[in-house]
């Protein structure tokens, strides 16, 4: 019997109303330089942000596992959150990363 695997892909646009506001970050955090807007974006996925704002989405797979972020990808102009049940290789041709679909474009 085949094994269902679940996996998502969320693209968070930097340079808009949402990835501008201001993340809460810890008192402790003592950094010399201040973080870019992409930066302070993707250390609030990692912890949790995203998980609460859109709680539908971590419901579970399928076959009701829970589901990971496994992985934060940074593009030009935007960040690419890689979630699942399992960590596993992504297939380019039916990913929502606009660099990984172009290459596939010619062959359509």
């Amino acid at each position: 019997m085949e094994a269902h695997i679940t996996q998502q892909e969320i693209l968070l646009m930097t340079g808009t109303t949402f990835s501008r506001q201001e993340w809460s970050k810890s008192p402790d955090n003592r950094e010399s330089r201040p973080l870019t807007e992409k930066e302070l974006l993707e250390e609030a996925c990692w912890n949790g942000l995203f998980r609460e704002l859109l709680p539908e989405i971590f419901y579970g797979s399928q076959d009701g596992k829970p589901i990971y972020l496994w992985n934060i990808r940074e593009g030009r102009s935007f960040i690419e959150l890689e979630m699942g049940d399992r960590p596993v290789k992504k297939e380019d041709y039916y990913s929502i990363d606009p660099y990984a679909c172009m290459v596939t474009e010619n062959f359509n």
